[in-house]
């Protein structure tokens, strides 16, 4: 008569000892899931504003930090999805956000002043070394991933031409202009690193008339279909770019420095909470060109909202 009890009892302590564990593995999901961050840093009391530039790659990378500092017990304010490079730099330097992703590309031209090509020495430390002493701009370890630039052709192009790099285009556009039809985004076509220096590069340039300026989202579906462009800038993390088929030239010349991602800050910020610097760095670290490329496959692709994929990203990383 005793037993039925004695294993009602155990059943219980089962369901208590399970129920336990799943709290303890942070079962609830979201942002009080209890991940690493939440146990090791307390960043309460700390107020920060997150920027980012307005493309896909950004708007996950701005919902990444904003996530994470706010996992951290910080207050963050949301100035995610900034006009463009010019935009998102002036915000930080004049103090109106506190840290935003930027390239080390981008920084070399287009803030430094430097030309396009190769970065010289190491590239991180080339440019954190400089930003910091010119313009008082910390910039925390580089992610593994590489956002270049680059042209982008569709299968049927490279096949028919025989197009494999970008040195493929000078007897292209002589032989076909008609063909020679670009697209590009507006700071590609302005940018030293973008349209006019590769042109000065390779020695070759497209026909005036047969480049369209075009917001930078809807390059990779006209390049695809071929009606509009048969070329387009493109940044090599977008996951369209396996999606929808694309074929990028190679870049034989170099003319395309190092785009490494990492999180900017403005230094009288950071050296009030060193500890951003810890809290980043394992995050940096699994952001390789292959993982961008899948996240921002789920917004481009896929349809997900950036704040999603970038919670989805630090929960399956046990950060969150």
């Amino acid at each position: 008569m005793l037993s039925k009890p004695v294993n009602l009892l155990k059943m219980a302590g089962l369901f208590v000892v399970l129920a336990m564990l799943a709290v303890g593995c942070g079962g609830g999901g979201g942002i009080t899931g209890g991940g690493s961050i939440a146990q090791e840093y307390d960043f309460s009391g700390d107020e920060y504003t997150i920027g980012s530039k307005e493309f896909t790659e950004q708007l996950v990378l701005g919902n990444i930090t904003r996530l994470a500092l706010e996992n951290a017990g910080a207050t963050a304010n949301d100035q995610i999805g900034l006009a463009g490079s010019d935009a998102a730099r002036t915000a930080l330097t004049s103090g109106e956000i506190d840290m935003y992703w930027e390239y080390l590309g981008t920084a070399w031209v287009s803030y430094l002043g430097e030309t396009s090509g190769a970065i010289p020495g190491d590239d991180y430390q080339t440019i954190a070394d400089r930003d910091l002493e010119e313009n008082d701009v910390r910039w925390l370890d580089p992610a593994p991933e590489q956002n270049s630039y680059a042209i982008a052709t569709n299968q049927q192009i490279a096949d028919e031409y025989s197009l494999q790099n970008l040195s493929d285009l000078g007897a292209f556009i002589s032989e076909n202009p008609d063909e020679a039809t670009l697209c590009v985004g507006g700071e590609f076509a302005d940018r030293d690193d973008g349209l006019p220096g590769m042109q000065e590069t390779y020695g070759w340039e497209f026909p005036e008339d047969q480049v369209n300026r075009i917001q930078d989202g809807l390059v990779y579906d006209q390049v695809s279909d071929g009606e509009q462009c048969n070329f387009g800038s493109v940044f090599t993390t977008d996951g369209r770019i396996p999606n929808l088929n694309l074929v990028l030239l190679i870049d034989d010349q170099d003319h395309f420095p190092a785009y490494n991602g990492a999180l900017t800050i403005r230094e009288e910020v950071f050296a009030q909470n060193e500890q951003l610097a810890d809290l980043f760095a394992p995050i940096s670290e699994l952001l390789t060109t292959e993982e961008m490329q899948r996240l921002n496959s789920q917004v481009d692709v896929d349809g997900l909202p950036p704040e999603d994929v970038a919670e989805d990203f630090l929960s399956e990383n046990g950060f969150i």
